[in-house]
């Protein structure tokens, strides 16, 4: 299941089918005007000359389309690439393509243009040892003219040869890299994409990366071999295209619970965009996570996003580390405070003129927090998010993740970091990791496959959590569940229970985006819905959700 694509016919390598783009007019004839190019009277080139400007017109686009694919089927891969805007990368993957891909008898059928953009059918066959079988895909490519020359180019990207294609990908076909997986949960139940979607890319991920340590045996695929990514956690895994001959499954044990993993894909079912993770506090194993939509970017593991009032776990016992407040000590919440030159105001300018940290906490007050800035050094919020929670190590969770960011800032920035505002950046494993630190009063790092597996090595957090700042964050989280901003949504779920919500700001937007991170009992969830609003009210079901299934 993977493989490496590489486009472009190398001469005497591939019997093409000749005459299916030359010898006819491509895109059904002419635009009824004349081909000539707008000019500029200060438009000059070298000798002289006026250089055309201005949109292309449509002659130019077909007669350089036509161009470009008739060259490219000819297996003229230098004439192709001279009429793209970069020639060099464009030779090398066009004089590849064929041979990589096992692709023989390659056809390019053009479709009708949208202004500069043509979309084009690629057919072949794929030819490898004793497998032939017919292959076929719709691409396209967009034209530009060259400021220098004037002339109309192809603006070059991979995906001319294969939709999705990034800089170092190859489309490839031969005996996959990794068998195919049978993934199956922590109980011994099967995982597979047609029942979970929103786990497809992790699956493929998963086999990309632990396929060869199961005792399956791989097949034969036409895929798309990714490039090797700077950082290891973000690696995209090879995607397979076609099966040509089937390899045999190895079992692969993962720490999902297919329960709630079903129950996190109903929770977030029907929603524009919303995301949701759960990880085990005792063990950081990744129990369940969902994205809608299901097919689109992994938001619940991958995503980077400003979590809000979430971050204010963190924040507070950084505040309690440090001796700086405590639950039932007086910690007002003005309404304004000015922090390097900026003014800070709560939500629709509420106060809490006399209460303690405890209440301001409860009613996620912004100020009692930002109002401590004045106390702190500008890397002390990153050090309590890194050294007690774990956040921005090198996760080794067994799949692509980011792990959370949160920069050293000064004056402003640093007082919006305190309320998960400002560059601090997170997505919803993160801040349901936060939550289990939170419950246990230590970080483990999540994890989705056995250390075993791989030895690989942990991420470990430089220090556990005080036990007198462990134990009032847990009484601040449990009064925010039992009557402040998550009561609603926490109502009536026993246990040890404790939850917080968050609503970040995005320029933009009408709507901030919700979140909320919780616990119950061995189980933290957090979730974040984008432009929704509140988080309690629009995240916080999601999060409930999962915590009632277990």
């Amino acid at each position: 299941m993977r493989r490496e694509v590489k486009y472009g016919l190398i001469g005497g390598s591939v019997a093409l089918v000749v005459g299916v783009v030359g010898g006819f007019t491509l895109f059904g004839g002419s635009d009824g005007a004349s081909p000539q190019a707008v000019r500029s009277a200060d438009a000059k080139s070298g000798d002289g000359a006026s250089v055309p400007t201005g949109p292309l017109t449509a002659k130019e686009v077909n007669t350089t389309a036509q161009a470009f694919l008739t060259a490219w089927q000819s297996g003229d891969a230098a004439k192709a690439a001279a009429l793209t805007d970069a020639p060099d990368a464009a030779r090398t993957a066009l004089a590849s393509f064929a041979q990589q891909a096992k692709f023989t008898k390659v056809t390019l059928k053009p479709g009708t243009p949208t202004g500069d953009k043509v979309p084009y059918t690629v057919g072949a066959q794929i030819s490898f040892k004793s497998v032939q079988t017919p292959f076929s895909y719709g691409s396209a490519v967009t034209l530009k003219r060259d400021k220098a020359t004037g002339k109309p180019q192809v603006t070059w990207q991979p995906s001319a040869l294969y939709p999705g294609l990034a800089k170092g990908d190859e489309l490839r076909t031969g005996e996959a890299e990794a068998p195919p997986i049978k993934a199956v949960d922590r109980n011994g139940t099967e995982l597979t994409a047609k029942d979970h979607p929103t786990l497809s890319a992790v699956l493929d991920s998963l086999r990309t990366k632990y396929g060869t340590k199961t005792d399956g045996k791989p097949g034969v695929e036409l895929y798309i071999h990714r490039a090797k990514a700077a950082n290891s956690n973000q690696q995209q895994p090879d995607k397979t295209l076609k099966v040509l001959s089937q390899g045999t499954p190895g079992t692969l044990k993962t720490t999902l619970d297919a329960t709630l993993q079903a129950a996190a894909e109903n929770a977030v079912k029907g929603k524009k965009s919303a995301s949701v993770a759960a990880v085990k506090p005792s063990t950081g194993e990744i129990l369940a996570f969902a994205n809608s939509p299901a097919n689109g970017f992994n938001v619940a593991t991958q995503g980077s996003m400003a979590p809000g009032s979430t971050m204010k776990i963190v924040t507070a016992a950084m505040l309690m580390d440090k001796g700086l407040t405590a639950p039932d000590k007086k910690d007002p919440c003005p309404q304004f405070v000015t922090v390097g030159g900026w003014k800070f105001q709560n939500l629709n300018k509420s106060e809490i003129p006399d209460g303690t940290f405890a209440q301001s906490f409860a009613a996620s007050c912004n100020n009692a927090f930002i109002g401590h800035a004045k106390d702190l050094g500008d890397d002390d919020l990153t050090k309590e998010a890194r050294d007690v929670f774990g956040l921005g190590l090198n996760w080794a969770t067994g799949i692509p993740t980011f792990d959370g960011t949160v920069p050293v800032q000064h004056d402003a920035q640093m007082a919006a970091s305190l309320i998960g505002q400002g560059g601090v950046r997170m997505n919803p494993l993160n801040m349901a990791s936060v939550a289990a630190t939170a419950q246990s009063g230590t970080f483990r790092q999540p994890f989705i496959v056995a250390q075993s597996l791989d030895n690989r090595a942990f991420a470990k957090a430089a220090r556990t959590m005080k036990p007198d700042t462990a134990s009032n964050l847990k009484s601040l989280m449990k009064l925010t569940a039992t009557s402040g901003t998550g009561a609603e949504a926490m109502q009536g779920l026993s246990g040890d229970v404790g939850a917080k919500t968050g609503s970040a700001e995005v320029d933009n937007q009408d709507k901030p985006n919700a979140w909320f991170a919780a616990y119950r009992n061995d189980l933290a969830a957090a979730a974040v819905v984008p432009a929704s609003g509140h988080g309690g009210t629009n995240a916080g079901p999601l999060v409930r959700a999962l915590l009632a299934a277990n």
